[in-house]
């Protein structure tokens, strides 16, 4: 079940904020349009309203940064029953879509643009050369009654089937309008159980943990900075920065410095901030990064610029070590997103071999 959500307004005493399913419904196909980010992690439109071979229409279908493919549904005045049928038919038809099938829809729904051009734009990388090796089914409710919940429970768990719903409340004070959202399944979870299925395919499967973090060093970061004070961090825009949304508490992250290798292990263990809100200790004196020292000549850079500014993800290193001693070996893994999962087995297991660390 997901955790049911309130809001109070506190004065001389407490006021509930009403909740109301009707408006949440109406509004929200318009900004998901908007702010895909609503559904979590970085995506890009591929089409609203996209037609299927047998004459349904996917109220939203997306692609992420690795090319995969996620269906995002409404629910609307659908039984809950139905809106899960219909969803399950739509990832029928969205896994055997081929790349050309995908560029054209893509081109149909945004006035002729490139898929390849507009993914480079949006995720600062090329499109890979494979592409919906997977895909995810989104079903977006104000509610769920809970018998539907058990079955996307079932197929998640028993079948690896990649579905979620996510929920949102629309809360209305005054002038002011809020929309709260929370999960039937943690996202994480659920990809986890889709792996342990082999639900995807072509690709290899993510582990669930891993991440590969690509520290380009420059004006605003430094990997002397990131070892000291224990952080990996990305800016310059929001498309490179975005990435580190991905990485949740808990998260073990490999760090490579491109062109150079990978420096570093370690284990995530707070969400990203911009650089203005990072705290550190100097001599056990808490204060801002900005006032530390740092060998960065420039963090501070674009500073009250949250697109621009550098965020930073605090990290408890296990294993790490200067730039002299990066380890690499041809075929391993590298990307030029800030943060990508870390799906490659040959270099999970050099890396796990490197560092001396339990896989």
């Amino acid at each position: 079940m997901p955790i049911e959500l309130g809001i109070w307004k506190l004065g001389n005493k407490a006021d509930l904020v009403e909740f109301s399913a009707l408006e949440a419904e109406n509004k929200l196909e318009n900004y998901l349009e908007k702010d895909l980010s609503l559904v979590g992690s970085p995506l890009m439109l591929i089409g609203r309203q996209v037609a299927t071979a047998f004459g349904k229409f996917i109220d939203l279908l997306a692609m992420d940064s690795e090319g995969m493919l996620v269906v995002i549904e409404l629910k609307r005045k659908r039984t809950p029953r139905e809106v899960v049928a219909q969803v399950l038919d739509y990832g029928s038809w969205v896994a055997s879509l081929s790349r050309d099938e995908i560029a054209t829809i893509f081109a149909e729904k945004n006035s002729g643009a490139e898929l390849e051009k507009e993914f480079d734009e949006k995720f600062g990388a090329s499109l890979p050369d494979e592409i919906n090796t997977g895909h995810r089914l989104i079903i977006v409710a104000t509610e769920l009654d809970s018998s539907t919940e058990r079955i996307i429970g079932y197929l998640s768990e028993q079948f690896g089937v990649p579905i979620n719903a996510v929920f949102f409340r629309y809360f209305k004070d005054g002038n002011d309008e809020y929309l709260a959202r929370s999960w039937l399944i943690d996202p994480t979870e659920a990809e986890s159980k889709v792996i342990k299925r082999g639900a995807q395919k072509g690709a290899e499967t993510w582990n669930g943990r891993d991440f590969y973090v690509a520290l380009g060093e420059g004006e605003s970061r430094n990997w002397d900075d990131c070892r000291k004070y224990g952080f990996v961090s990305a800016g310059g825009g929001r498309w490179y920065s975005q990435t580190l949304n991905q990485l949740f508490i808990g998260a073990r992250v490999f760090v490579c410095i491109p062109g150079t290798g990978y420096v570093g292990v370690g284990i995530v263990e707070d969400t990203s901030k911009p650089a203005k809100n990072f705290l550190v200790k100097v001599k056990g004196k808490e204060m801002s990064i900005l006032k530390a020292p740092l060998k960065a000549p420039n963090m501070g850079w674009h500073l009250n610029d949250k697109d621009k500014c550098e965020h930073l993800v605090r990290v408890s290193w296990v294993k790490e070590g200067p730039r002299e001693k990066a380890f690499w070996e041809k075929g391993m893994y590298a990307n030029q997103n800030s943060v990508t999962k870390l799906r490659n087995r040959f270099t999970l297991e050099r890396l796990v071999k490197h560092f001396g660390i339990d896989e």
